[in-house]
């Protein structure tokens, strides 16, 4: 068994077309999710505390952090179906019950205090206890992201993974299940740490990719005709998904490029996201375009470490303050880009600052629901958005015409 699992592992991170290799390695939009669902669940917890929490998943600060997990694609898909209010099963009971709600509330907000293995499964032990209807171990998904090297993701794909390679019949809504596979998990880590990462997400992506056939384990010549149509479909969706990812990379490669362009015709001082210094467009390397560093910040490393996310960034020349923000969306959380905007403006309240976020024409009516949300508006933080279009049409002229900072509002749109 040890042999073969070798193979699988050496198979899985040697196709370029796993989750290991397009969601888990150097991915920027990975990265950047982990403090803005963070920030999430302590809005969640926030909310209930306050009885603004609402009795249904639309709406509530809870549907925020899901759709930060479920556009991170891949391992992620379908994480927020568990917690959509289904009327008539009157689960997820923790919309009407108000005592379950507060259970749920506590619960996240004691995993988000905790910092070691055995306060955690404590947390879960006790939430499992009260028994709250619908409410099972779903909830991995999103405390994977704030304790991503103790609590793997879960979902029917990576259970369905997990059966099929250590031939087991674990169930997919117990979180005792849950747990007991955690640990299996966690000691095929541990064996094979070279090949994977502290990170859970490297061994769960493996899970995934089992479980939908997507890595099979050498005996695609057993598949019936039904299952091969099956693979050929998830074969062919996958590539299909991966070239999109490629064309929206590079939209947004091209839309950083113009905010630099902008930005030093208009004679401030550049940077991108400290990422993407390698990254190029028109043949200019951002690099030759961008400051070599970040200016000092004085703020937490936290919040310094999300800032320094943030798509693009101009600065005073004079006095390295930072005069402009702008955070370029694609498939990534509307709401995350707006969460490092708010980190950033609490960390600066004061100047003349302009906060925007550049999105795809075909997401203005997304943008402009998120920023409406009173959740968002009672941070007291004016952000406008910038189509994609409007960005690329105006370019030239802006950096020919624009004085400072307020040319952009030329063409930017508020809610």
């Amino acid at each position: 068994m040890t042999a073969n699992i070798e193979n699988i592992i050496k198979q899985y991170k040697s196709d370029s077309e796993s989750v290991f290799n397009t969601w888990f390695i150097n991915n920027e939009d990975r990265l950047k999710a982990f403090r803005s669902i963070r920030r999430g669940v302590m809005q969640v917890v926030d909310d209930i505390k306050n009885g603004k929490f609402g009795n249904d998943f639309k709406g509530t600060s809870l549907e925020f952090v899901l759709t930060c997990i479920t556009e991170q694609k891949q391992v992620f898909e379908g994480a927020a179906h568990p917690f959509y209010w289904k009327p008539k099963l009157r689960i997820p009971d923790i919309y009407e019950n108000e005592k379950n709600k507060i259970a749920f509330g506590q619960f996240l907000e004691n995993i988000l205090n905790s910092t070691t293995e055995d306060q955690i499964i404590k947390e879960i032990i006790r939430l499992d206890g009260y028994k709250i209807k619908g409410l099972g171990p779903a909830v991995a998904s999103i405390l994977y992201f704030i304790h991503p090297t103790i609590i793997p993701p879960f979902n029917t794909a990576i259970i369905n993974g997990y059966n099929y390679l250590f031939k087991d019949k674990k169930k997919l809504g117990s979180w005792s299940e849950y747990l007991k596979i955690r640990e299996v998990l966690i000691d095929v880590n541990k064996q094979y740490k070279k090949e994977f990462s502290l990170d859970l997400g490297a061994i769960a992506g493996l899970m995934f990719e089992i479980g939908t056939q997507k890595l099979l384990l050498g005996n695609d010549e057993y598949l019936s005709e039904q299952e091969r149509r099956k693979l050929e479909t998830l074969i062919v969706k996958r590539q299909n998904e991966i070239q999109d990812d490629k064309q929206e990379e590079s939209l947004h490669t091209e839309m950083q490029y113009h905010l630099l362009k902008i930005g030093n015709a208009l004679g401030y001082d550049v940077i991108c996201a400290q990422n993407d210094k390698s990254k190029s467009y028109c043949n200019a390397n951002f690099s030759f375009l961008c400051l070599s560093d970040f200016p000092a910040m004085n703020t937490d490393k936290d919040t310094a470490n999300t800032i320094k996310m943030i798509d693009i960034l101009w600065y005073q020349k004079s006095t390295n303050n930072i005069i402009g923000a702008f955070e370029v969306e694609k498939s990534t959380s509307i709401y995350s880009g707006i969460l490092r905007l708010t980190d950033l403006a609490f960390s600066i309240a004061d100047g003349d600052k302009v906060f925007y976020i550049i999105i795809p024409d075909s997401r203005e009516k997304d943008v402009r629901m998120q920023l409406s949300r009173p959740s968002i508006k009672s941070i007291k933080v004016p952000i406008n958005y910038i189509l994609f279009s409007d960005l690329r049409q105006h370019c030239d002229a802006l950096c020919l015409f624009g004085e400072s900072h307020h040319i952009m509002q030329k063409i930017a749109k508020s809610v």
